[in-house]
Formats: structure tokens, C-alpha cells, sequence
């Protein structure tokens, strides 16, 4: 984001030494008060734009932003600014500003040592009045003649007496214990207010950064300073809208809007901010990584001392085989595997009114939103276009016997299409989610909305039959034999898409032989990938079309043969 400055003369380290020396007097240190103004956010950064308006004295003064994040990336850090007289900017100097612990209140702390005492010594008398009663207690339950002078029996004229002793006695101590019970309770209510307000508001747990920018001012002036850098913690994905309405014979229609989804977590909030979004990946290479030199050699064992039993030997001579390819790959550095998942990064990109260049294409968000630094993710329209995509009916029917409804268009926009999520919707119902890969300017896409239940296939084995040697065979077969059958239910034609394999092998002892029964491929190879074939064509309404598809194998007797799929990207 370009801002226009009157600009500043910054100078180097000599410049500043000499212009301190020239300057007899210094200004002091200023605090700068500053807010986050404009932020343009990468797939795995963000550029931060900081504005601080400041009067700043004649001659040398150090301006300080505080707070600024940890996360800050101190080698971007630039300055830019204006004022009203002849200003110089020297040296920009960060600093780690460690988290302050506040000690707690002593006046809070010391009550709350007194309330912890009342209440010791009012759970000490309500025991000892327990205790009392106890004992006045037992003496109601004692026998007359225990109770008299020398366990002589008591006079039955003081009977009265003893009662009303015991009722006034008892009745006395559940006076005091509601008291001290009441007393007790409010003690502990006076204890949980003091912890409460005790709790100091929520405080910085992390360490910052500040920021000294050395200034020389001619004269006062009232000056704008404008601090730029870039911060980790932040960034956006792609996220789209694809909705189809295709009606019969009509020329379909995609609405497809993209959207993107922004979140950061740098220890800074941004409040009302200009935001903008950017294709470029910040942290990723600046330039290709340099090929070395690659060397081919016999692989010589090691030398495996004697072992003391057979099995240690066989662990011991396995430990020595060389790999199946008949090299033996160095151990790949660390930080080439760093590297390398570095470039398996996916893209990413986000909105609004877009600036593109050769390389990049940045979307500038209309008027001014909120970030906050919690990682919250705010989702933001940027664009949408309206598209006239090619459909066709594509299956698999190897592997799924449903028919697909799938949708292909260049991308005319100036910008890529990014990796990300897709909503479909197929005439007004919501389908499911898809995918997209990065689309170039200029280059094709397809995305799929979902099955087309008009439109059957079925897929059937014709035959399968293998043959066992006898004792002077050499080899073993095997032959299978599929039909596939697709039929248009549709009131319409359309054009329907098939893709197929047969088996390869690499290995010369196996043979693999298509069966002369089998249906011309319009396309021998699909993507590139070995063994992998389409058909193409056109299904008129209530139409059907029978694809054969089969193969012969042939290998060794005494040996065994396994199936299995190569992982996408093999060739």
C-alpha cells in the first residue's frame, strides 16, 4: 500500500555520530502514541503500517513506539514521515521489553490475613462449644445416684434444679453457635470479595517490542511519522462460491465469488483499519535452490564382524543390502527437508479491488474493518464473475460407477485462482464442498457439482479365466474382460467422459497384452499417467453406448504377482 510522504533524509551511523556532536543540547526521548492504520496480509505474514502524530522539539530527539509485538521482524523496519521543517531521521533501534509482574496490593493482602485468622478462631470456638455440649449432654443422660456427693444418689428435691440446669445451659450454647455459625459466614463472604478484588485485570504474558527512531529537527514542528514492518502470525486463505444453474438445452451459468478468510494472531489488535490482501507467500524462497553435483557409484558393503548366533548374522546381513534400485541414497540434510516442505506450501490470496502486476495480485478490502489478535477468522467478500462453463458427464467406473456432472473454464481474471475450499450449489441446491488447485491467468479449471443420477453406468465383467500350467508349462495366465454400459436419461444429449485403466508392469518377465475386442480409446493416455485411458463422446437423449475394456497377463509359474496402485504424481 503506497503512501505519500514528504520525505525524510535518513542517515547512516557516521551521519548520526557527527550530527549528535554538532548538536550541543538533546532534545530528550518522546513517546510516541501510535495505531495500526493500514495492514496488507500475506498466505503467511503481514505488513503492518503504524502512524504516530508527534510535536517534536528542535534539535536531537529519540522516538519511542512501545509495545509493538514479538513477533516483529526487526530487518523490515522502515521509516517514513513529514513535518512542516527540515527533518533528519538516524538510526532505528528495537528493543525486547520484558513482562512487568505487579506485586499485589499490601493493604488487600493484610486483610485478607486477618479475615484468615477470624475465621481459625471462630472454627475454634464453635469446636469447643461442641465440646461443652457434649458434656453437658452426658450429664442429662447420667442416673440420679451418680450424681450426688460421693456417688450417693441425688436428692430428689434437687432433680428440679439439675433439670433446669441442664435446659438453660443447652439452650445458651445454641444461642452462641447460630452466632458464631452466622459470625463464620460472613467471614467467609468478606474473604471470597477480597480474593475477587484481589484479581488484577488481565495483563500482558508475553514480552514486546519497542521501537527508538533518532530524530534531528531543525526547529519544532508538529510531524507524522509512519512505521512499517512486517510480522509473523498472520494470514489468509481462499475460500469460493460456485453456483450452477443449468437448464436443459440453455448455456449453463457459474456465478463464482471468491472470498477470503483472514486471521492473526501477532499480539496486536487491529482496530479500523485499511486492509489489504496479497498473493505473494512472504516467508517462502526468494530464488531457485542450487543443483549439485550427483555421484553414481558400486556399492561396497561394510565389513559385519562375526556374530555370535545366526540370528544376529541375518539382522547384521540385512542392514547391508542396498535398496531395491540398486543405489544407495545419502541421508537428505535437514535442512533440505525444510526446504523441501516449505515449497509444498499451498497458496494463498484474498479480495476486493484488485491490483495486479507480472508477479502478483494484491485485493484492497473497501472502507476500514477490526482484527483482533485472538485468531478469530473473519471471512470477507472480495470478488465474483459470472462464467459460461463447458459440462460434461465424467465416471470412473473402475473405481465409482456414478456419473459426475463437471464444469470447465478458463480463468480470463488477472488474478490466480489459489488452492482452497470450495461451496458448490447445482440449480439452487447445495451439493457438497470441492476443491481447487492454483489456476493460473489464462489457464483451464474444472470443478465438479456432484452426481447426476440420470445418467447410469454400469460396469460388468464379461469374462475372467485363468490358466494353470502343467508340469512342462512355463507360465501362467490370467484374463479378464469388462463392459461398461452408460445410458442418458435426460431429455437432452450430452457429452459424457469415461475414464479406464488396464495393468502395466515394469518387470520383463511379466506380459501384459490388450484383448483385440476392446473399444478404441479417444484418449490412449490420460494426463500422462501409464495404463490410464478416456472416451469421449456425445449420448443423444434416452441414448446408450457399450465401452469393452479387457486384458491378458502372463508371468513365470514359479512365481507371484501383486497389484498395486500407483500414488498420484507416478508416472
Amino acid at each position: 500500500m503506497h503512501r505519500s510522504f514528504s520525505p525524510f533524509t535518513i542517515l547512516s551511523g557516521i551521519s548520526l555520530a557527527a550530527l549528535t556532536l554538532a548538536s550541543p543540547a538533546l532534545s530528550g526521548t518522546l513517546d510516541a502514541a501510535s495505531k495500526v492504520d493500514a495492514v496488507t496480509v500475506y498466505p503467511d505474514a503481514a505488513q503492518v503500517t503504524r502512524i504516530a502524530e508527534v510535536d517534536i522539539p528542535a534539535g536531537a530527539t529519540s522516538v519511542v513506539f512501545k509495545g509493538l509485538p514479538m513477533a516483529l521482524d526487526p530487518s523490515s523496519l522502515r521509516v517514513e514521515g513529514a513535518g512542516g521543517v527540515p527533518i533528519q531521521i538516524g538510526s532505528v533501534e528495537t528493543r525486547v521489553a520484558p513482562v512487568q509482574q505487579q506485586p499485589p496490593e499490601n493493604a488487600l493482602s493484610e486483610k485478607l490475613r486477618k479475615l484468615n485468622g477470624d475465621r481459625e478462631v471462630t472454627q475454634a470456638r464453635l469446636s469447643a462449644l461442641q465440646s461443652k455440649k457434649t458434656m453437658i449432654e452426658r450429664f442429662a443422660q447420667a442416673s440420679p445416684e451418680k450424681l450426688g456427693d460421693k456417688a450417693a444418689p441425688m436428692d430428689v428435691e434437687k432433680w428440679a434444679g439439675a433439670w433446669d440446669a441442664v435446659g438453660e445451659g443447652l439452650a445458651r450454647l445454641a444461642e452462641e453457635n447460630q452466632t458464631l455459625r452466622q459470625r463464620l459466614a460472613d467471614i467467609e463472604q468478606d474473604i471470597r470479595a477480597v480474593q475477587a478484588s484481589n484479581r488484577t485485570p488481565a495483563q500482558r504474558t508475553q514480552p514486546t517490542r519497542d521501537v527508538t527512531v533518532e530524530i534531528e529537527a531543525q526547529g519544532g514542528t508538529r510531524s507524522r511519522l509512519v512505521l512499517i514492518y512486517r510480522v509473523a502470525g498472520a494470514g489468509w486463505q481462499p475460500l469460493y462460491d460456485a453456483r450452477l444453474e443449468s437448464k436443459g438445452n440453455e448455456k449453463p451459468v457459474m456465478q463464482l465469488v471468491r472470498r477470503a478468510q483472514v486471521a492473526q494472531r501477532t499480539g496486536e489488535d487491529w482496530t479500523n483499519i485499511e486492509l489489504s490482501v496479497s498473493t505473494v507467500r512472504a516467508q517462502r524462497g526468494t530464488q531457485a535452490p542450487d543443483v549439485m553435483a550427483q555421484r553414481i557409484r558400486i556399492f561396497e558393503p561394510r565389513p559385519v564382524p562375526l556374530p555370535r548366533s545366526a540370528a544376529s548374522n541375518e539382522v547384521a546381513r540385512r542392514a547391508d543390502l542396498p535398496m531395491a534400485s540398486g543405489m544407495v541414497a545419502a541421508p537428505a540434510p535437514a535442512a533440505l527437508a525444510a526446504d523441501k516442505s516449505k515449497d509444498e506450501e499451498r497458496a494463498r490470496e484474498v479480495e476486493a479491488t484488485i491490483e495486479s502486476g507480472t508477479y502478483e495480485a494484491q485485493f484492497r478490502v473497501p472502507g476500514r474493518i477490526d482484527v483482533p489478535t485472538d485468531g478469530s477468522q473473519r471471512s470477507l467478500r472480495i470478488a465474483s464473475q459470472t462464467i459460461e462453463p463447458s459440462l460434461i458427464v465424467k465416471t470412473s467406473p473402475s473405481m465409482d460407477a456414478t456419473a459426475y456432472l463437471e464444469a470447465s473454464f478458463t480463468n480470463k481474471e488477472e488474478a490466480p485462482l489459489l488452492p482452497g475450499e470450495v461451496n458448490i450449489q447445482r440449480d439452487g441446491m447445495y451439493v457438497g464442498k470441492g476443491a481447487f488447485r492454483l489456476v493460473a491467468p489464462g489457464e483451464d479449471a474444472r470443478l465438479g457439482f456432484g452426481a447426476d443420477e440420470r445418467v447410469k453406468v454400469t460396469r460388468v465383467p464379461v469374462s475372467r479365466r485363468e490358466n494353470t500350467p502343467g508340469w512342462m508349462g512355463a507360465n501362467k495366465t490370467e484374463k479378464q474382460d469388462f463392459r461398461t454400459t452408460i445410458r442418458n436419461l435426460h431429455p437432452f444429449a450430452v457429452k459424457v467422459n469415461v475414464i479406464d485403466r488396464i495393468p502395466i508392469s515394469e518387470d520383463t518377465n511379466i506380459v501384459i497384452e490388450a484383448l483385440a475386442t476392446n473399444t478404441a480409446a479417444t484418449e490412449k493416455q490420460v494426463e500422462e499417467r501409464r495404463g490410464v485411458m478416456g472416451w469421449t463422446f456425445d449420448l443423444a437423449p434416452n441414448g446408450s453406448k457399450e465401452i469393452r475394456l479387457g486384458w491378458q497377463i502372463r508371468w513365470p509359474k514359479d512365481k507371484q504377482v501383486l497389484s498395486e496402485t500407483l500414488p498420484d504424481g507416478a508416472r
